[in-house]
């Protein structure tokens, strides 16, 4: 298998929706690089042909291209640079470097799912779930990738957690990090869209939702749905410059502002649903 690059550049504002229409149309998150291009992937030329024709005929204001990449061993290359990190109480580190001794530590390998704590959204969201996850808590977690932010809340203290992803792949590697850590028998994945299932799985204490900011938006009604009254909602997945866009919508849609951190340019953010 050949993988293809596909640049993505679309005016300044329409970002966020190309971004996220990326997420939809491929199943997979995206690289956001700092001068605005959009990178996405397809296994092979005929893929990133036809995601070029569907982007072109989505809107013909933005600029595309596509590149071959190098032929690499995928299976192993993920693991490039991802190191051991510490939340707190928590250590986040992958299977091939040595566990610390003291303090909770989760155990994930990515492979081809989003979530290995390398990426500052992610980084953002496991923060403040070490800050203000409470024990017994039951747990919703959208957009879960590697499992990483649900297998975390199990292994502080939540009583169960439960993933919801659009890709088949990412649920499987997901599970096979649940088993590593100890905890499959209290999370599970599920496969479908956050806005139909975030409800049917609540009432939770704590959703999680580290997303690009117009899904976050979009999944507003649905987060509300399937948390408990007070209850905390954990946003992620949007850069720091996005925090005074996200803020007055979720006063609007009921959400109280508890806590917030950046890292590496990434902001998260817990509200309260009122």
């Amino acid at each position: 298998m050949s993988w293809w690059a596909i640049d993505v550049r679309p005016p300044a504002a329409e970002r966020d929706a190309v971004g996220a229409w990326l997420v939809a149309r491929t199943g997979q998150a995206i690289e956001e690089r700092d001068d605005g291009t959009l990178v996405t992937f397809a296994p092979d030329e005929a893929g990133a042909e036809e995601l070029l024709r569907d982007l072109r005929e989505r809107s013909g204001e933005v600029r595309v291209s596509r590149r071959p990449l190098d032929a690499v061993d995928w299976t192993t290359r993920w693991r490039d640079g991802i190191q051991a990190r510490r939340f707190g109480r928590l250590t986040v580190t992958p299977s091939w470097l040595p566990a610390p001794e003291e303090g909770l530590t989760v155990v994930v390998d990515p492979e081809s799912a989003f979530g290995s704590g390398e990426h500052g959204s992610t980084r953002a969201a496991l923060a403040l779930l070490e800050r203000h996850l409470r024990p017994g808590d039951r747990v919703t977690d959208l957009g879960s990738g590697s499992g990483i932010l649900s297998i975390a809340a199990v292994r502080l203290g939540a009583a169960h957690a439960v993933g919801i992803e659009l890709d088949a792949e990412s649920n499987r590697v997901a599970a096979r990090n649940a088993e590593a850590n100890g905890v499959a028998a209290a999370v599970r994945f599920l496969e479908g869209d956050a806005a139909e299932l975030a409800p049917l799985v609540g009432p939770a204490d704590l959703v999680l939702s580290n997303i690009l900011r117009t899904v976050n938006v979009r999944l507003l009604p649905a987060i509300r749905a399937g948390a408990r009254p007070g209850g905390l909602v954990i946003f992620s997945g949007m850069e720091d410059a996005e925090a005074d866009l996200f803020r007055p919508v979720l006063a609007t849609a009921g959400f109280m502002v508890e806590d917030d951190v950046t890292d590496a340019g990434w902001w998260g953010v817990a509200a309260r649903r009122r």
